[in-house]
């Protein structure tokens, strides 16, 4: 069913949008590469963006009135440590250990509100982690309960949080569906035993699928399931089995995330054994069965790793041109300003990311000095905002409206971005975008290359990083 790669630059692989990729095409493309969920991206940030910083930030951001925010809640810690995970986390079976920290978010929500006395509405609410269903749930009740008191969710808001099946029960969605919250995003990662073992994630299709069916029979939509390919024993036959027997589940969207192996960032990743990795030339062919298989289904793709049904508000958006990218992926981000609360949390308000203390202790610190804890970010030059535009554009809808580009910046886009142009020309020669003076686009085969593509409009990417031997990003493939 699924034909072995051939070593031979002549012979494609076998899926039918990727038959023409050669293992010379992926010796060529395989490169370290951002993913841009922000640009310029988190390497550029540097602790020359202050607390004081923020604080002109929020005073700008307060200064739009009503306008809505979105909120994104960093809850870090986990039971115990997957091993494929890239996110900050901190382990800790003992769970009164973690009980503090919801003390420490009340108090950062208590001095975000004095600076935003304005700007009190969101139209989504995001927790993130870590595991946020790790907290019971009276104590997320307690703690989203804080949060409600100084802000206020639009009617029709998102407020959504991932869960880990092994720990979430049906008392967390019902604790957090009354307090408002619709979506809900499941890590599934990988259904197979053996894949689960080497990532230390083991848990049941059962386990997924019950909270799957309560969250659908309590009203939750845009149900999410998280899978990864490139973990490893992955193999195109039970990565299949995988994707189908999640597709069964019916979940309104789906992200296949590409396993972001970067030992060199995360400890905890060395102790995957980098001889049971997908080869390259493997591994596309595992996100190849995910886009067939969910295609066949009836999904919509969404971006580079994202599935949506059509009448899911993900697929509505893209074709309405509202699609977002943000650092939790793709997204619909009504607000025009993002929060960030809890240890490395980052925020994007005003023309400025701005990303919290990344170690606990320091965290507390400023909690308890009275001070908002960022520790680093940058502010965005009129070129990053014009660049962070084009290679959303591109990541979002794989092409851009360069006349449209023109208009909303006053620039003449093919002189701005000559040496931009220049750098595109080769993989325009490949196949993989075709440029035209309406815009640029990717074709299906660059659609899958699309981190790579997006480089080409990287001015810290070519400048800042190209003599730099050190590795910053994960592999684009």
């Amino acid at each position: 069913m699924n034909p072995a790669v051939s070593e031979s630059a002549a012979v494609p692989l076998a899926r039918p949008v990727e038959r023409a990729i050669t293992v010379d095409l992926l010796s060529r493309y395989d490169r370290p590469g951002p993913r841009y969920t922000s640009y310029p991206t988190a390497v550029e940030f540097h602790e020359g963006v202050t607390t004081g910083d923020y604080l002109e930030c929020l005073a700008a951001a307060n200064a739009l009135g009503d306008a809505p925010l979105s909120m994104y809640m960093h809850l870090p810690f986990c039971e115990e440590r997957c091993l494929f995970c890239g996110c900050h986390t901190i382990i800790s079976p003992r769970k009164d250990v973690a009980v503090p920290y919801l003390g420490l978010l009340g108090r950062e929500i208590e001095l975000l509100a004095e600076r935003l006395p304005e700007r009190r509405r969101f139209a989504q609410l995001h927790l993130g982690g870590g595991t946020p269903t790790y907290y019971t749930p009276k104590q997320l009740n307690g703690l989203i309960g804080g949060l409600l008191k100084h802000f206020t969710p639009l009617p029709g808001a998102e407020l959504a949080f991932e869960a880990d099946p092994r720990v979430t029960t049906n008392d967390h969605l019902d604790a957090l569906g009354g307090l408002g919250f619709n979506r809900v995003s499941f890590g599934v990662q990988d259904l197979n035993p053996d894949v689960q073992e080497a990532i230390n994630r083991v848990q049941t299709r059962e386990q997924t699928a019950r909270l799957v069916d309560h969250a659908r029979a309590q009203g939750y939509r845009g149900i999410n399931v998280d899978l990864i390919y490139g973990l490893p024993l992955q193999t195109p036959e039970s990565f299949e089995r995988t994707v189908d027997s999640v597709i069964a589940l019916g979940p309104d969207r789906a992200a296949v995330y590409s396993f972001a192996f970067v030992p060199w960032v995360k400890g905890s990743q060395k102790r995957i054994e980098e001889d049971q990795l997908p080869a390259a030339a493997v591994k596309v062919q595992l996100f190849a069965i995910a886009r067939e298989r969910f295609l066949a289904a009836g999904y919509e793709p969404i971006g580079m790793d994202h599935f949506a049904r059509p009448d899911d508000d993900l697929a509505i958006a893209r074709r309405e041109g509202r699609l977002r990218r943000n650092f939790q992926g793709y997204a619909v981000i009504p607000g025009d300003d993002v929060v960030g609360l809890g240890i490395s949390a980052i925020g994007d308000v005003r023309g400025s990311y701005v990303q919290n203390e990344k170690k606990l202790s320091t965290y507390e610190q400023s909690i308890s000095e009275g001070r908002l804890p960022v520790v680093r970010g940058v502010r965005r030059s009129p070129d990053d905002e014009l660049r962070r535009t084009v290679i959303h554009e591109l990541m979002c809808n794989f092409r851009i409206d360069t006349g449209a580009i023109e208009r909303q910046y006053g620039i003449e886009f093919a002189r701005y971005f000559a040496e931009d142009l220049a750098l595109l020309e080769p993989h325009e020669r490949e196949g993989m975008v075709r440029v035209s003076p309406a815009g640029i686009e990717a074709t299906p085969i660059g659609e899958l290359f699309v981190r790579n593509l997006a480089m080409c409009f990287d001015r810290y990417q070519r400048e800042k990083h190209a003599a730099d031997s050190k590795p910053a990003f994960s592999r684009t493939v």
